[in-house]
């Protein structure tokens, strides 16, 4: 059976940064156009400039969300980042502590709407993640797969 660090390699949580135009309704319509064809979205952060607008999603189905928004004119960019299950909020400190022991920079954290088997969990995006899930690891957190999150 594989450790979970191999897991983490063979099958990392992809998350996607779709660039919207700033106007009205575009992101119900890219949140329409996953729900329609049974995508469901994990997680979800935005990022609002001027221009454009930055949408981060984690979704239960990449593959089919890559088609979708490659079909449908939603330019993206897609990377692997880390899911960490949590109990509740109190966990965050624990999970910030285990980071700063490991000198590990935060570029950014948000969490997860709702997973399958209804236990919370945050995207951590660090600028190493591989460092980042053995320090959490080592503090008995578990790091979520793709398949972990896939309903």
């Amino acid at each position: 059976m594989a450790d979970s660090n191999t897991l983490i390699a063979t099958d990392p949580v992809h998350q996607f940064s779709v660039f919207v135009e700033n106007r009205v309704g575009r992101l119900h319509e890219l949140t329409a156009l996953l729900k329609t064809n049974n995508v469901h979205v994990m997680a979800i952060t935005i990022l609002d400039s001027t221009d454009s607008t930055i949408v981060r999603l984690v979704v239960d189905d990449p593959a089919k969300a890559r088609e979708l928004m490659v079909n449908n004119d939603f330019p993206y960019t897609e990377c692997a980042i880390l899911a960490v299950e949590i109990a509740d909020e109190s966990e965050l400190k624990g999970v910030l502590s285990a980071l700063l022991e490991a000198e590990i920079n935060i570029h950014y954290i948000y969490s997860f709407i709702k997973r399958p088997e209804g236990r919370a969990a945050l995207v951590v995006s660090s600028e190493d993640a591989d460092t980042a899930s053995q320090a959490l690891g080592n503090r008995g957190f578990r790091i979520l797969t793709q398949r972990d999150i896939s309903r």
